[in-house]
């Protein structure tokens, strides 16, 4: 079980990061004490004085009993007086938490922060990084994921998926799960690295058909199609893929060594190998007539085919003839 502390000020002008910190301290409180264990300040009702008053107020409830405070960025210094009385006596199963969304004109008042000190609470700062900044953050939080990113391969992570950092926190997670602890990852990787969900999904597809995995290409296939991607969009990935691998087997054919391939490839270490040994297993002929395959479905999707089931089954029937 979680431990909480008395009183929580979480502020800054990390507005998404803040958003996020209170999603996830509400969804603990309510595992812990339930919904009506927990309590929401917002707007109006929001005020130091209405939230002292019910701080102070007795609670029939069992548990911990939560009271979450947003907008306090627009408390005044002389407003916290009652806040900080009803803090200095909070009874030990009550946790506050008040969350300041800051900019250049609204910020939590310094009275605010010393209450919360004083009842034994915790303060945290969510504060964005100027954009000039990032670079050398990201790369040091990809050091601790066991990753090196020269600063133009954290650049390139910047661009791909933009300059909040929880997202790029999420991104360097990602990155580290399919790469080699303490693997080195230069700009050209990253394009492939962070591709959008969909685009690496259709390469799973693809994986699966030069492994000659029939059944889990037709299933990756088939929650694609659920969720809304359109089959051009998605066989254009996949012939990117299957060509790849083409050209991996062709070079193995033709006596290049594996080694040497691979540094080729903007892909993590482990779905290298992976990619070159399924290619090597299908052979430069059978991955060249599922190339052809594809092409044809390509040409019937883009020339004003009527789509739907129809589409869709001429698509499973080639994965059909692909692997077989």
């Amino acid at each position: 079980m979680a431990h909480f502390k008395p009183a929580y000020l979480i502020h800054g002008d990390d507005h998404g990061r803040i958003a996020e910190r209170r999603a996830r301290l509400r969804a603990l409180a309510q595992g812990q004490s339930g919904a009506h264990g927990v309590e929401l300040f917002e707007g109006d009702r929001a005020a130091p004085d209405v939230v002292a008053e019910a701080l102070s107020a007795m609670t029939l409830a069992v548990g911990r009993r939560f009271l979450i405070v947003d907008g306090a960025e627009r408390f005044k210094e002389k407003e916290v007086g009652p806040l900080s009385a009803a803090l200095a006596t909070i009874p030990p199963d009550t946790t506050i938490a008040f969350f300041a969304r800051e900019d250049s004109r609204a910020k939590a008042p310094a009275a605010l922060h010393r209450a919360v000190r004083d009842a034994g609470g915790d303060i945290s700062a969510e504060s964005g990084l100027k954009p000039w900044e990032l670079p050398k953050w990201v790369s040091a939080r990809a050091r601790e994921e066991g990753l090196e990113l020269e600063p133009d391969a954290a650049r390139a992570l910047i661009a791909h998926v933009g300059e909040r950092q929880q997202r790029l926190l999420r991104e360097l997670e990602k990155l580290a799960l399919g790469a080699e602890q303490g693997a080195s990852i230069d700009a050209g990787e990253i394009e492939a690295l962070s591709a959008p969900s969909a685009e690496r999904k259709a390469w799973a597809v693809a994986d699966a058909l030069v492994a000659g995995e029939a059944e889990a290409a037709t299933r990756l296939y088939l929650a694609l199609r659920a969720q809304g991607e359109r089959v051009p969009g998605l066989l254009y990935w996949i012939s990117q893929r299957v060509r790849l691998a083409h050209e991996i087997a062709s070079a193995l054919d033709a006596g290049e060594p594996a080694a040497v391939v691979k540094r080729r490839l903007r892909m993590p270490s482990r779905a290298a190998d992976r990619l070159i040994a399924d290619a090597r297993r299908a052979g430069a002929d059978r991955l060249r007539a599922a190339i052809s395959e594809v092409a044809d479905l390509e040409l019937a999707s883009r020339g004003g085919a009527s789509g739907g089931a129809g589409e869709d089954t001429a698509a499973l029937v080639a994965i059909q003839r692909i692997v077989s």
